[in-house]
């Protein structure tokens, strides 16, 4: 594998504004409507969505957040992210490259897609802490990532939302919302120790 970073990524956005047809293809459709389903239907007070790619996912969560902060890595992602979510005004489209500082201390739910198995496991480790302090006790994590590998991860698929919670640390109670041979989405409660 050859890990793809920021610049890779700008550069697939800046050719394309859905390379991966995120808005088109239907597995990525069955996909999102997991997300929202284990989001559930609102309204939701502040989310917080991680790699927000090309805004397609942050476009179905918008309705249901009192605030939505979608954040991505490039420049150019978050401008898609910003074209998608246009019509939200609670919803606002901010560049943040991972680990970093979130746009606010507090969030009732976090979502994240198709980003962990990018990051470095030092990376992954570092968002998976600040995520256990920015979610509040009750709220809900929401990890929807492929089960199998591609050329362009830094880590290995298999697991890869069981690792990003052991390394946050603390006790969680875990449901898979939906499983398909190529990804899974669960939803993630931390609980008291």
């Amino acid at each position: 594998m050859s890990a793809i970073g920021l610049g890779g990524f700008a550069a697939k956005f800046a050719g394309d504004d859905d390379p991966w047809r995120t808005f088109t293809s239907h597995d990525e459709a069955v996909k999102r409507a997991a997300i929202l389903h284990a989001l559930g239907p609102g309204p939701i007070g502040r989310v917080l969505e991680l790699a927000s790619g090309n805004g397609s996912n942050s476009a179905g969560i918008a309705p249901r957040a009192l605030r939505l902060d979608a954040t991505e890595g490039t420049a150019e992602g978050t401008v898609l992210t910003a074209r998608a979510i246009a019509r939200f005004p609670r919803a606002e489209a901010t560049r943040l490259p991972l680990p970093g500082a979130f746009p606010h201390a507090c969030y009732d739910a976090i979502v994240v897609a198709e980003l962990l198995y990018y990051l470095s496991a030092r990376e992954m480790a570092a968002v998976a802490r600040d995520v256990r302090v920015a979610l509040r006790l009750g709220g809900r994590l929401i990890l929807a990532h492929h089960r199998i590998d591609f050329y362009d991860f830094a880590q290995r698929a298999a697991a890869i939302n069981a690792r990003f919670l052991a390394a946050a640390g603390g006790p969680w109670r875990v449901r898979t919302v939906r499983a398909t041979r190529r990804w899974e989405v669960i939803v993630a409660v931390q609980r008291l120790g």
